[in-house]
């Protein structure tokens, strides 16, 4: 009877397997006939490139956000994130899609590119490239044309706001632009080498490690801070590589697990570490991903960094690329990650949809517990639970506004015409007379933002009539509430100041500074790093934190 049972199984799932492939054959059948007749005898005709690619994406769409198909025209893109290079001038770009002068805006020139050794500048219109004009065209459209093989040249017109003449025409010669993933690190409070490291692609660990080393001769560093906010991952070797940075070579910091036991594989250390002591803290939040949750949870798991900031996004899947016939390539999800503990950090349940379509979150309850290195507790399911929370204010209407509506952005493009210089980002304030400049710069007629406390009284006045409770006496007590809540625009920029003022802050240190300018000033000015200084201060709180005895 044993022997039977041994040979029954593999007889069952061979029958399995080839009852599933003669389906797929059968479908795959159905389909191709299905499109020739409809490409035959439909009363149109049928863009056959578009609708092929629009069926495949369907299909992938059921599955997981991160398979996906890559024809060979949107190839390039998908190059640059991993190898963090282009040929191009090195300048965001946006599109502002309503207004009297929609169209594609100079954003963000990096520094030292030719965008900005040209003299481009943020809020500048994108008119003409050569002599196309670019005013109706999409920002993919005008991305393409922008970039291009390194040395080749191009003309570019631009409207600039703010000033006297204000169609300029610009000269440039395309470079290979390489994305720094380390716009800025240097010593924040005297005390704390700061490292922001903003994506994981191919450079990424050689400059964590430059930063790390110029960090440690620094004789006032005593700690460190990597931050990964708004980081969404990249190639997860370079995740590995930076962990590597900081603990024992040899350690494990993942496993992946794939559909069969046989395609597991284990990821360790494979280099000397700078350092295996100084006290590290890591900072995360809601947009910390992928590669970005590998290097927090490992050095969580490991005991070997205390995490700040708010819990991670909660990825926990490996994709890799499959050629494709045509040169387009399949990006898909071959595996799940384990990070050092054991732990999944996978949020979203994928194989199980809600009933409005959107995927299942894990529960809570469901989460199960792990260990780190030093017997701390820590949970899977549900991305990276920092050490050290940190609040921030939840985002309003009106802040959001001032940054959608590009008031924030226009009124730093204003300003910045105005003024040659301001102080460095160690230094800068937004000072009474500049807030109150924004305020004045903003047109009441022109700024929209939802009056919530308005529209909920209108609700609840309805609901009153429906009801039945409406009088006299309900309505006066109405109109008394009415004039109580009724909204200022001058009282509401008021009372959302200090959020507003980072976002005009953000906006000029990009004029001035650049990215690493930007950086700079919201390390001198943000919760997080001083939650951060906060415990490196306290005598023992790191130790005790990390459970180090």
């Amino acid at each position: 009877m044993l022997i039977l049972a041994v040979f029954a199984v593999p007889a069952a799932m061979g029958n399995d397997e080839d009852e599933s492939m003669s389906k797929v054959a059968r479908n795959l059948d159905i389909f191709n006939s299905l499109y020739k007749e409809l490409n035959t005898f439909y009363v149109d005709t049928i863009n056959s490139e578009k609708s092929i690619e629009r069926a495949i994406n369907a299909m992938l769409d059921n599955i997981d956000p991160y398979t996906e198909y890559i024809p060979a025209k949107d190839q390039e893109d998908f190059r640059v994130i991993s190898t963090g290079e282009y040929g191009g001038i090195g300048s965001y770009i946006m599109y502002r899609p309503t207004g009297p002068k929609k169209g594609t805006y100079i954003s963000s020139p990096s520094e030292g590119s030719p965008a900005a050794k040209a003299g481009l500048r943020p809020g500048d219109r994108i008119l003409m490239i050569n002599n196309d004009s670019v005013t109706s065209w999409s920002s993919d459209s005008v991305s393409a044309h922008l970039k291009g093989q390194a040395n080749t040249s191009l003309r570019v017109t631009v409207e600039r706001p703010y000033v006297e003449d204000s169609i300029l025409t610009f000269n440039l010669v395309r470079e290979t632009i390489k994305m720094n993933p380390v716009p800025y690190y240097g010593v924040a409070n005297d005390c704390m080498g700061y490292i922001s490291l903003t994506t994981f692609n191919e450079h990424s660990a050689q400059r964590v490690k430059e930063a790390v080393e110029a960090l440690k001769k620094n004789p006032k560093v005593k700690y460190l801070v990597l931050d990964l906010r708004s980081n969404g991952g990249g190639l997860m070797e370079s995740a590995i590589q930076i962990v590597g940075c900081f603990v024992p070579k040899g350690t494990q910091v993942l496993v992946t697990r794939g559909r069969d036991k046989a395609s597991e594989k284990i990821y360790k250390t494979t280099q000397d570490p700078i350092d295996t002591k100084i006290p590290l803290a890591v900072l995360i939040d809601g947009s910390s991903a992928s590669s970005s949750e590998i290097t927090a949870g490992a050095l969580q798991d490991l005991d070997r960094a205390v995490i700040i900031g708010t819990r991670s996004f909660g990825k926990g899947l490996v994709q890799t690329t499959r050629p494709l016939p045509y040169d387009g390539l399949l990006k898909v999800t071959v595996a799940k990650y384990y990070i050092p503990s054991g732990r999944l950090i996978q949020e979203f349940d994928y194989s199980k949809r809600n009933a409005d379509g959107t995927f299942a979150h894990t529960p809570d309850s469901l989460a199960n517990v792990f260990h780190t290195a030093h017997c701390r507790e820590v949970r899977d399911g549900g991305g990276i639970t920092p050490d050290i929370t940190v609040e921030y204010p939840e985002l309003n209407r009106l802040v959001y506004n001032v940054v959608r509506d590009h008031w924030a952005f226009d009124f730093a493009t204003k300003y910045a015409s105005e003024h040659a210089t301001i102080p460095s980002p160690s230094q800068f304030k937004v000072t009474d007379e500049i807030y109150n400049e924004f305020k004045a710069f903003i047109d009441p007629g022109k700024f929209n933002y939802d009056k919530v406390c308005e529209q909920g009284l209108e609700a609840l006045q309805k609901l009153a009539k429906t009801e039945g409770y409406m009088n006299d006496s309900t309505k006066a007590e109405f109109e008394k509430l009415g004039a109580l809540l009724k909204h200022d625009l001058g009282q509401d920029l008021d009372t959302n100041r200090k959020e507003i003022s980072k976002i005009i802050a953000q906006e000029l240190m990009d004029r001035y500074y650049y990215q690493a300018g930007e950086t700079e000033f919201m390390m001198c000015n943000d919760e997080t790093m001083d939650a951060t200084l906060k415990m490196f201060a306290k005598p023992g709180e790191y130790k005790r934190i990390l459970n180090i005895k």
